[in-house]
């Protein structure tokens, strides 16, 4: 049984008013499509799909993630393509480069290859493409780019980098497409000058149909658009009060002070008061690798995803995550990138920041090194598509409100439920505990107040929970005795050793396993890394420690314990009841 659109995004998205076959797109393309399980298009796809083939505007768009951005430009790039070669004579049929696809991230590259590979099933004769943002050696990327493939992929540093040397391989002088897409987010990765280092070599206007697809439009974009675009229609998709009511997001915050943050983690993931797979954010890299340390003292897997892993190693982990065979991600994410509008805040960043406020065994940056180089392509809260994730655990609150978006957009997708935590440190109890501090929660609370505003606007709820500290208390000493386990030196050691897995890893995925996909099933990501002290006692948990309820369960699952107090909700300290749509807390019954 083939798969609706409305399995790939919310049923506020679709647009069931046509089909695709109404667009009289090429057999073998409208085959592709519905072989990838698509039947009816997203709203953003029923108006912008028309608009390039029909009319052929250039077109600007502003839609959320999971709104169906990639196909609305990659059905006319693809319908165009085979048109064109349609229509030159076969002595005239040499490869030529006809499309540009520009995303900001390494991450998002892979996903859109992806759907072109799907796009293009039944026309790879007549289309080819290349990921050129993907680990390879530049003799094999020479190589392949002699071929002209039709379509490339590339993040805007990487095309700059191979229009600056020269190669006589790569050519835009024909090309009839470009398209950046996350517009938003490639500026705030600071690739402005990158951009215009591109449009140097791009044809005359005339000849060139644009796409530029974004979440947000501001100033920034309406320059890119004097720049490469003539007359576009520009499409407007309010998705955010689209969703609003249909949103089956419930978000919780927590809260807690800095030491507490691991033990309620504990709690939570031992006692699996969390059905499904979670992504736990961090704000550094080393923060990820004591929270796995940690977790790893008490028998609870884990996988890395940071920006100094190789992309290789890093695409692996994504796709496993979403084949179910990892539930526990922690992903640390690059909040530096993400600009915030409030110039009162920025004031203060930069203060705190020449204020040099680093935790005890923090590594400063201009007094040490990092053990490696990190990839400025990486980002995990925004683009990557994460599947099935039935909770977002903000472990560190983001230094934006704007993240926060971001990061809770990777759970409640395509009409599923979903929970957002987040736990944030009140201002007086920051640095009371410095082994466990992290210097962005100096700013918890300022942050958090915006985020419900930003929530707010939307319509939405951050509700409290908390937690009955009478039954927490009875697992602090356990974590004091674990956490102790980990020191700065481990966690160090913990990283290098890691990376050093990885690299090998990759090396493995680019040659070995490319002619045996079926043994990548055995290659794992979530093995332990062992501190310096191994605890195997701490890896059960006692009958005594778990509320009366649970101690005759046996080897049972134990399922949900109920960890929060007896009350109400919002001014009544206590538990949260039920939803107005009448279903029960999520984090009792959650599926």
């Amino acid at each position: 049984m083939s798969k609706n659109a409305n399995d790939f995004a919310p049923e506020a998205y679709i647009d069931e008013s046509t089909s695709f076959d109404s667009f009289h797109l090429d057999p073998r393309l409208l085959q592709g499509v519905k072989n990838a399980g698509f039947r009816n298009p997203t709203l953003i796809q029923s108006h912008a799909i028309p608009l390039a083939l029909e009319k052929k505007r250039d077109i600007i768009a502003k839609a959320s993630t999971g709104s169906g951005k990639t196909l609305a430009y990659l059905i006319p790039v693809i319908q165009t393509i085979l048109n064109y070669k349609s229509t030159k004579s076969a002595d005239a049929k040499e490869n030529e480069t006809l499309g540009v696809v520009l995303v900001p991230t390494r991450e998002l590259a892979q996903q859109v290859a992806s759907v072109l590979e799907k796009m293009i099933l039944y026309c790879s004769r007549d289309i080819n493409y290349l990921n050129v943002s993907s680990e390879m050696s530049n003799s094999v990327l020479t190589t392949l780019l002699t071929q002209r493939p039709e379509i490339i992929i590339a993040t805007p540093g990487k095309l700059t980098d191979l229009l600056n040397t020269k190669i006589e391989a790569i050519s835009l002088e024909n090309l009839k497409f470009l398209v950046i897409d996350e517009v938003d987010l490639i500026l705030t990765f600071g690739y402005q000058d990158d951009l215009k280092r591109i449009a140097e070599y791009l044809p005359l206007k005339k000849n060139l149909q644009t796409f530029l697809m974004s979440a947000t439009l501001n100033d920034d974009i309406q320059e890119l658009k004097e720049k490469f675009c003539r007359a576009p229609a520009i499409l407007k998709f309010h998705d955010d009060e689209i969703n609003t009511e249909k949103t089956k997001l419930v978000q919780y915050y927590v809260k807690t002070n800095e030491f507490d943050k691991f033990l309620l983690c504990y709690v939570i993931f031992k006692l699996g008061l969390i059905k499904g797979k979670s992504i736990i954010f961090v704000n550094n890299i080393d923060r990820g690798y004591r929270l796995k340390l940690v977790l790893e003292q008490f028998g609870i897997k884990s996988c890395i995803l940071n920006s100094e892993l190789p992309s290789n190693s890093r695409q692996h982990i994504v796709e496993q995550f979403n084949k179910n065979i990892y539930n526990l991600l922690i992903a640390t994410d690059d909040t530096e990138y993400i600009k915030e509008e409030d110039a009162d805040l920025d004031a203060s960043n930069e203060q705190e920041n020449s204020e040099g406020n680093t935790a005890e065994g923090e590594e400063k940056p201009s007094k040490k090194k990092n053990v490696v180089k990190k990839d400025k392509e990486y980002g995990v809260s925004r683009g990557v598509d994460f599947k099935n994730v039935a909770c977002v655990l903000n472990f560190d609150l983001p230094t934006t409100a704007k993240s926060y978006i971001h990061r809770i957009g990777r759970t409640a997708r395509a009409g599923r439920s979903g929970t957002a935590i987040s736990f944030v440190v009140p201002l007086k109890d920051f640095g009371k505990h410095k082994p466990s501090m992290c210097p962005t929660a100096k700013r918890d609370e300022k942050i958090f107040t915006r985020i419900i505003k930003q929530q707010q606007k939307l319509g939405l709820e951050i509700l409290p929970y908390a937690f009955d500290s009478n039954q927490i208390e009875g697992f602090r000493y356990r974590m004091e005795d674990g956490f102790r386990a980990v020191t700065q030196v481990a966690v160090r050691e913990a990283r290098i050793k890691e990376l050093k897995q990885e690299l090998l890893t990759s090396d493995k995925l680019k040659r070995h396993f490319e002619e045996n996909p079926k043994e990548l099933e055995s290659l794992r990501h979530d093995k332990e890394l062992h501190p310096a002290r191994i605890q195997q006692h701490l890896k059960r948990v006692p009958d005594y420690l778990l509320p009366e309820q649970a101690r005759k369960g046996g080897n049972k699952k134990i399922g949900f314990v109920p960890f929060h107090k007896k009350g109400g909700r919002g001014g009544k300290r206590g538990k949260v009841t039920k939803r107005k749509t009448g279903k029960s807390d999520p984090l009792k019954n959650f599926k």
